[in-house]
């Protein structure tokens, strides 16, 4: 049997801790090993409890949740960290993404999501929903929201977006589509031109926002 995923809260609301303690204990594969009230505490519990997940305030006295994430990422790069809020605050996550979160959680957010969510952070996955990636990426400057309004892309540069989506490499897409290893890099250096972005992962969040990964969907 695995061994269960140890969790830290970090809230200074007493009644958010409490009740996250409540839902956690009930969910096998689960132990909540402490609670902090500030990022302070939150940091100094994680290197004597070691947990493999925190579950980040980002508001919170003294030490703010943002700083305690920079600090757990420089000293115990091994903690995921999943930003707990209670708006969707796209500077604050911006900031909390770029300082090593691996995603980000609202406090209403329903117990199937926290659960799923909390495995995926223990396993090193990053957790960022589509749209929210695309208005993080826009807002660091990686994509141009113009772009993302106003897209042409042909159905060949579509089959090759929708295997760079699925983890291909362009020789991988080159033997499929029945292609050069330079021609998936010019339609990859087309499609990032037509959105406005200069990587692969901005194309895919792009892509995945507008719904163009599915076979049936076109720009």
């Amino acid at each position: 049997m695995d061994d269960p995923i140890r969790i830290l809260v970090a809230d200074d609301h007493l009644i958010i801790r409490q009740g996250l303690r409540l839902i956690l204990e009930t969910e096998p594969g689960f132990e909540l090993v402490g609670e902090a009230s500030d990022g302070a505490e939150a940091v100094r519990l994680c290197a004597s409890l070691n947990p493999a997940v925190v579950l980040m305030d980002l508001r919170m006295p003294g030490m703010d949740g943002l700083t305690a994430i920079e600090h757990l990422q420089a000293e115990q790069p091994q903690v995921a960290v999943i930003i707990l809020t209670t708006f969707n605050e796209d500077d604050h996550m911006l900031r909390g993404m770029q300082a090593g979160a691996k995603g980000y959680l609202l406090k209403d957010t329903d117990r199937e999501t926290l659960f799923n969510s909390i495995r995926a952070a223990a396993r090193g996955e990053t957790l960022l929903k589509p749209e929210l990636m695309t208005r993080l990426l826009v807002r660091a400057g990686v994509v141009n929201s113009a772009a993302i309004s106003h897209p042409d892309l042909t159905e060949r540069e579509l089959e090759v977006l929708r295997r760079v989506a699925q983890g291909e490499r362009s020789k991988e897409i080159a033997v499929h589509l029945g292609i050069s290893e330079r021609t998936v890099k010019a339609h990859l250096a087309g499609i990032y031109n037509k959105l406005g972005v200069d990587s692969r992962a901005a194309a895919i969040a792009v892509a995945a926002r507008k719904g163009w990964l599915e076979e049936n969907e076109q720009p």
